[in-house]
């Protein structure tokens, strides 16, 4: 690149980075009435809500403007390096997260940037000591798609993690919900004396279920939606089950019991395969 495309390079980046400071800088003359009253009317009044939101600034939009044709034409290429929305919105719940797939991606070309100026660093250092000129490319390439894929399998590990966390409190939440049931109980205050008691990642779930329905949704249709969010075949299993014997009146108790045991057994039987593919580090001595 010539001495005036890295000058207008510079130079853009010089000016937007003044202009992002300058915006976020706080008005030193003093506020009308109108402004210190309108968020106040923000909920009866149009006209405060388009006051509220002609002030506020943001110099990122220039930006998402001018790189919109640019992303819309990356975009099928990005969804089939990084996977589809719904499969980050999927993690991201099972995960309990508060993100949203936009800040996902956002964390992801953060680190996409720092692997990509890394490697590229290591590359020209590796260039001026008599590597290939191609190396500093190759590496920032790579230092790019390790950053971007090693947070997506962040993610992973954590809706990994708390699956297994769910997994392992499902035997005692059947148990505890076919005790509740057995006693006479129906199922929805059931599931609410199960959420309220501890504080179990299956538990909260649980009582968004119950929250859901006291808002208004079906206790069925709440149930459903909490299978399909998690994706944990065990928890579908057992809500199936609820579903039924909500829209059958069909016996429950006994039904979750059998449930619970089988949990239970499968526990048992992964505990044995994670032991038998760790026998060589079991046998590692560990200080206590």
């Amino acid at each position: 690149m010539s001495a005036a495309g890295w000058s207008l390079v510079l130079g853009a980046t010089l000016g937007l980075g003044l202009w992002m400071l300058v915006s976020l800088t706080p008005m030193l003359r003093r506020p009308l009435l109108l402004h210190r009253v309108a968020p106040y009317v923000l909920d009866v009044s149009a006209g405060a809500r388009d006051l509220v939101a002609r002030r506020r600034v943001d110099p990122a939009r220039v930006l998402g403007v001018v790189a919109s044709p640019v992303g819309d034409r990356i975009a099928p290429v990005v969804r089939a390096v990084l996977g589809a929305p719904d499969g980050v919105r999927r993690r991201l719940r099972q995960a309990a997260s508060l993100e949203t797939v936009a800040d996902v991606r956002g964390r992801q070309l953060q680190w996409a940037a720092v692997g990509g100026v890394v490697g590229a660093g290591v590359g020209v250092v590796g260039a001026i000591q008599g590597g290939p000129p191609a190396l500093a490319a190759s590496l920032a390439v790579l230092g790019a798609a390790a950053g971007t894929i090693g947070v997506d399998r962040l993610l992973q590990r954590r809706a990994d993690r708390r699956l297994a966390r769910i997994s392992s409190e499902l035997p005692s939440i059947l148990e505890f919900l076919s005790l509740s049931l057995a006693a006479g109980e129906g199922l929805q205050d059931a599931l609410r004396r199960v959420g309220g008691a501890g504080s179990s990642a299956l538990g909260r779930e649980l009582g968004r279920v119950v929250a859901d329905a006291a808002a208004g949704a079906s206790l069925s249709g709440a149930l459903a939606t909490l299978a399909d969010e998690l994706g944990h075949p065990a928890v579908t299993r057992s809500v199936e089950q609820m579903r039924g014997a909500l829209e059958r009146g069909t016996p429950l108790a006994a039904t979750l019991q059998a449930q619970a045991l089988d949990a239970r057994e499968a526990a048992k039987r992964d505990l044995l395969e994670a032991a038998g593919r760790k026998e060589i580090s079991m046998l590692v001595p560990r200080n206590t």
